[in-house]
């Protein structure tokens, strides 16, 4: 493909040409070089820096610059969650926005925010300070009040016993406390405030042990909860007044109540003061309450402009961060003009990447025009498909086993048709694959909406691959028809059924005296087998020999493909010595049992093929007798056998030697060559092959890894077939399954005649179904057809070796981010 072709050839069988590209781009115009071809996302940079520290580059202080911005967004992004704002994803992408404004302008804004939080704090503080306030002055002024009272009504009663006659009954010793001087009184001192409620009792008990019980408490239980001011959460508090004397319980008392956590407010005993405390505080209250509101307003406002500018600015700061990044990679000229970069590209896109550099030119008033170069090289170039949101998926499935290696045949073509029929062999129903199919077709109608949104980690599985899944749907709906499978139930949807009673008068025609009265049914399997008691074994045999031959044909076409790797890279022993002995010994073998099954389906013979295969290796010159198919299938085991035991020293002996004697010829010719060169031509050849070309041939490496090779295929050949049996198995578990569902809780159900009974059975065999068949046995029937693509089938051609194309592109920057 030439350079001027503009488009990708969309040719999934190999990957993109790609080509080593160098740039040599004046500084001047290289931070808006890089931006075009990051919108072009066609060009993959390689690190001409890879000695250097993150700290050494050029780029250092821009890429740090732009790591702060992010970090000054992060922080926007949190406070803006806090206010339940969102950034707005309808404002204006405008080119106008400079960096260097940029980083200004955030910082501005960082700075106004932080202090409107540290003011907002400190005023949210000092309110939820007074709301406590409140709260102990009015408990506190609660028991001062009752405190008082009972001391009045005390007074007066020992005054008027005072009044009364004496009796010979009164306590002489009350009457002499009462009329003490009072300046003999001791005058207590009290602590108040508020206590966390789930540590009061610690907190009395503390209290009691450290002051030897010499304090009086008093609690009262808060209803509801209130915000501490320290660490501003909700919190079910208990109102205290500590009565004491002496400053050294006093002390104790505050220590004690800071560990607790508990907060002390001054309260005066004057009941008075203490409603003109009440009235200030609660003024002061609604003054705060108005002042936080307006700031929180504002607040708002400033984060709303923030989120209406934010996605612009964010995809502002990633795509300067990667631009910057970028240059970080290149190589500077050694006359600091000039940036040196490379990288891979594809060839199709070699007019795009130079239409965005001039373009870059121009718009930079540059003087001097991008230089582009093609570099030569013997470094294997990243692989690149152009795939489209179909075909996306399917060559994940292949990634995920391993990377194509440059211009390798890929798998992934084959795979669009194969993995969902060898999923539907083993899923085949068309009852369950509609059921599937219904679903994947949600996701596909609503496809635009699904993408544009976050989902979580199943959803967007299943999201990502909601093509795959139609393509198993529909596959199975086709293997469901020829099995005839309804939910497990038979339908006569391509005529009537070809067999019928032998006598029109028995009614157990499902179970005996069938006889063919009609011309073969058209498609699939007769729906009269369903029900008998031949149905299993015939099941059995039929899916049995069906997974045999879709395995060997699949196998066959592995080895086809390793031909066609071969033809393409010119390697001639590979064709020889690999391809050719490696399709004689499988299809001397397996291709035989196939064609044996065909011939056995097609005469209607009786042999038993387990005893042919058998005695093909024990006896071979035996007679067939009752198991021979045709005319000189004697011979023809004999032949085949012969040519499957000459395939293992083909495949292994010849091709380590040739090797061997290929180097030894390449040796020889460049040393002749290297007389004939000048030495400046030499040293050129010395550096571009460097010391590879110079390694010694190691031939028992290579006669080990041959070997090694040799025994994975005679042995594989054998076990990959078998492993092909997992679609009888899985096909057959998925039959018997669905039938027992449908006789053992269905049809049960409809036994009973009770409405209710039927209504659970309903509802269990949905629930059966959906579990089971249309999830469990979905995931298990995946699971078995990629091992078999990537075991039995990938295994005889596909090295997958290779690394993946990632090119410089803004917009795998917002799907990282995403």
């Amino acid at each position: 493909m030439g350079g001027g072709t503009h488009r990708p050839t969309m040719d999934l069988l190999r990957s993109e040409p790609m080509q080593l590209v160098q740039l040599i781009i004046p500084i001047e115009s290289a931070h808006r070089s890089i931006s075009y071809l990051g919108d072009l996302g066609f060009f993959q940079f390689k690190d001409l820096n890879s000695e250097k520290s993150p700290f050494q580059r050029t780029y250092a202080t821009q890429i740090k610059r732009c790591g702060e911005m992010a970090r000054k967004l992060r922080f926007f992004k949190e406070q803006m969650v806090k206010a339940g704002l969102s950034p707005s994803t309808r404002s204006a992408m405008s080119d106008d926005v400079d960096l260097d404004n940029l980083e200004v302008k955030l910082g501005e804004l960082e700075a106004e925010l932080m202090e409107m939080n540290a003011n907002h704090e400190k005023l949210q503080h000092s309110y939820n300070e007074l709301i406590e306030y409140k709260l102990v002055v009015q408990k506190a002024g609660e028991f001062f009040h009752s405190a008082q009272s009972m001391a009045a009504a005390k007074q007066r009663e020992v005054e008027a016993q005072q009044r009364g006659e004496g009796s010979i009954d009164s306590p002489l010793l009350l009457e002499q406390e009462m009329v003490t001087d009072p300046s003999k009184q001791v005058k207590l001192g009290f602590v108040s405030g508020l206590v966390p409620r789930e540590k009061s009792l610690a907190f009395e008990r503390i209290l009691f042990r450290a002051t030897r019980g010499n304090v009086f408490l008093k609690q009262s239980v808060l209803e509801g909860s209130v915000t501490d001011p320290a660490s501003g959460e909700k919190a079910e508090k208990n109102v205290f007044v500590v009565f004491y004397s002496g400053e050294r319980a006093r002390n104790k008392i505050v220590k004690i109540c800071e560990a607790f956590g508990a907060n002390r407010y001054p309260v005066t005993e004057d009941l008075s003061k203490q409603f003109q405390i009440i009235t200030e505080v609660s003024g002061r209250l609604e003054e705060l309450k108005t002042t936080i509101d307006v700031g929180l307003v504002h607040q708002t406002n400033l984060l709303q402009t923030i989120a209406y500018h934010f996605e612009q600015w964010s995809h502002l700061v990633k795509k300067e961060k990667s631009i910057y990044h970028t240059l970080s990679m290149l190589s500077i000229d050694v006359t600091k003009k000039c940036l040196v970069a490379e990288g891979w590209c594809p060839v199709f896109a070699t007019n795009k990447i130079q239409n965005v550099l001039q373009r870059a030119t121009v718009d930079s008033n540059s003087q001097i025009g991008t230089i582009f170069h093609i570099l030569q090289t013997k470094e294997s170039p990243p692989t690149y498909f152009h795939t489209n949101k179909f075909t996306s998926a399917f060559q994940e499935i292949v990634d995920a086993y391993g990377i194509a290696k440059y211009q390798e045949a890929n798998p992934g073509v084959f795979t669009i048709i194969t993995f969902p029929f060898l999923f539907a062999v083993m899923f085949g129903d068309w009852g369950h694959g509609i059921c599937l199919f219904l679903a994947t077709s949600y996701f596909i109608i609503k496809e635009k909406k699904f993408s544009s949104q976050k989902l979580g980690d199943i959803t967007e599985m299943i999201f990502g691959g909601r093509y795959v899944i139609m393509m198993m749907a529909l596959f199975s709906i086709y293997t469901g028809l020829i099995y005839n499978e309804f939910f497990s139930v038979p339908f006569e949807l391509f005529g009537p059924s070809a067999y019928g009673c032998r006598d029109p008068a028995c009614r157990d025609a499902s179970t005996a005296g069938l006889v063919k009265v009609r011309a073969t049914y058209p498609f699939g399997v007769d729906p009269k087998w369903h029900g008998t008691r031949s149905e299993l074994p015939f099941l059995n045999s039929l899916k049995m020999k069906m997974s045999i031959l879709l395995g060997v044909a699949q196998m066959n076409l592995g080895i086809i493909l390793s031909y066609f790797n071969a033809k393409f890279s010119g390697n001639e022993l590979n064709i020889r010595y690999q391809f050719l002995p490696q399709m004689i010994f499988l299809n001397s073998l397996f291709g035989y049992l196939s064609l044996l099954i065909v011939v056995k389906w097609c005469i209607g013979s009786q042999a038993d093929l387990y005893h042919v295969m058998i005695y093909m290796f024990l006896s071979p010159t035996d007679d067939l007798g009752e198991n021979q198919l045709f005319f000189g299938q004697k011979f023809l085991q004999i032949v085949l056998l012969l040519a499957a035991l000459v395939a293992v020293p083909w495949m292994l002996f010849p091709k380590p030697f040739l090797l061997k004697k290929q180097h030894e010829e390449r040796h020889r010719g460049q040393s002749y060559a290297l007389l004939e060169n000048s030495l400046d031509e030499s040293d050129e050849m010395e550096v571009r092959h460097g010391s590879s070309s110079h390694e010694e041939f190691e031939f028992s490496e290579v006669f080990v890894h041959q070997l090694i090779h040799t025994i994975e295929f005679v042995l594989g050949a054998v076990s990959n077939t078998a492993s092909y049996l997992r679609l009888w198995a899985l096909s057959l578990a998925h039959s018997e399954l669905s039938s027992v569902f449908y006789d053992k809780v269905l049809l049960l159900a409809w036994g009973f005649n009770n409405i209710f009974i039927l209504i659970i059975g309903i509802f269990v065999f949905i629930c059966a179904t959906v579990g089971v068949l249309l999830v469990m046995e979905t995931l298990s029937a995946f699971l078995h057809a990629l091992r078999l693509h990537w075991v039995e089938f990938q295994s005889k051609f596909y090295e997958g070796d290779g690394y993946k194309f990632q090119p410089f592109s803004f917009a795998s920057l917002d799907a990282e981010d995403e």
